[in-house]
């Protein structure tokens, strides 16, 4: 895979920055892609994940770093968008040195990538890298950071969820609908609290046998099926896709019987055209990106000195954010996916511009 290649598409200026980063000692093999600071410094969690090649991780890092930089747009945020990620087994080869190792190497960008937590990596590795650089975010509430950053994620998701049950409903509020959630882990624990706390009927299901108990103890009215495939398939209102990507692909769009989807999961759509197929369908769907960016939003806080109360507030914008683009939708004609991507566009545009105005 070429990287310029890789990111010649239309509508894609092309990534700004891809960094190659190797310490044969520790065992650190990483990419970091920053895909625009036409905001600002470009912001988005590392991810640590054992994949098949240096193909796939590549394609993963190209592709999270634009996807953060349209986020980070619709959330409103001075931050441009970038993503990292480590190639190995978290559970075989992470280490202090590793860590800290990675951490060097975020540091030599000079604060044009700031990091934070993904898949396969925590609040305690932030801190951990924090020791080797500045620009790292996601911290423990200790060294004065946010701490769990799903906390916002979920909420900025049920924020979301009700902007488009009000957009097909009528009403922002998803008592008696019936909602499907795919994935009990941090976020969707977090949103399933908030479902039943709004009078929503709730049927979950989750890989985990863990996360399973856990709903069994914690909320026992939760209906359970065996799998997202039997969850796609059942009786729901609203789909909650909030475990890995790629959910909504060609066999799981005709088979879904929701009107809603507005979950956590990054990247739901397996490629481009499913979010025209589920419009053809009738399913309203509110764009990943903008409804999964509370966590980005309570991590970004953190930069200038974190206040739960500012970075909860921001987050709840979201709903206004996924009325505007669902709004835009119905008036342009197009999928809630291509609305969200047009104004993110024209943010990153506009804003941007003003960087060629000269300061001293």
């Amino acid at each position: 895979m070429g990287v310029f290649a890789s990111t010649d598409d239309p509508g894609s200026t092309g990534h700004e920055q891809v960094v190659f980063c190797q310490d044969k000692q520790s065992g650190l093999k990483a990419i970091i892609g920053i895909y625009s600071t036409a905001l600002g410094p470009a912001l988005g969690g590392t991810r640590f994940y054992p994949y098949a090649s240096e193909d796939d991780a590549l394609a993963d890092v190209l592709d999270l770093s634009r996807g953060m930089a349209y986020k980070n747009a619709l959330a409103g945020l001075d931050l441009g968008g970038g993503k990292a990620v480590i190639w190995g087994d978290p559970e075989q080869i992470k280490s202090e040195a590793l860590l800290r190792a990675y951490g060097r190497f975020v540091e030599s960008l000079a604060g044009r990538y700031y990091t934070a937590c993904d898949v396969g990596t925590y609040v305690a590795d932030m801190d951990v890298i924090a020791r080797e650089t500045r620009y790292v975010t996601g911290r423990s509430v200790e060294h004065g950071g946010a701490g769990d950053s799903s906390i916002l994620t979920a909420w900025g998701v049920f924020q979301g969820m009700r902007a488009a049950a009000e957009h097909v409903w009528g009403s922002p509020s998803l008592a008696g609908k019936r909602v499907g959630v795919a994935g009990l882990g941090k976020v969707g624990k977090y949103l399933t609290g908030h479902l039943l706390d709004d009078g929503a009927e709730v049927v979950a299901t989750d890989v985990n046998p863990k996360a399973l108990e856990w709903v069994r103890a914690t909320h026992p009215q939760v209906a359970l099926v065996d799998d997202a495939a039997a969850l796609v398939a059942s009786d729901i209102d609203v789909y909650a896709p909030c475990a890995l990507g790629g959910a909504l692909n060609d066999d799981t769009v005709p088979a879904l019987r929701a009107k809603v989807v507005a979950g956590a999961a990054n990247n739901q759509l397996a490629h481009p055209g499913i979010e025209k197929l589920l419009a053809d369908r009738g399913i309203l769907y509110a764009p990943d990106y903008v409804v999964n960016a509370g966590g980005v939003i309570q991590v970004a806080d953190e930069i200038e000195g974190f206040n739960f109360d500012r970075a909860k507030l921001r987050a709840t914008r979201i709903y206004d954010t996924t009325r505007e683009i669902l709004g835009l939708a119905d008036d342009e004609g197009v999928p809630p996916a291509v609305a969200a991507d047009r104004l993110a566009e024209r943010r990153m545009a506009e804003v941007g511009r003003l960087r060629t105005i000269h300061l001293r």
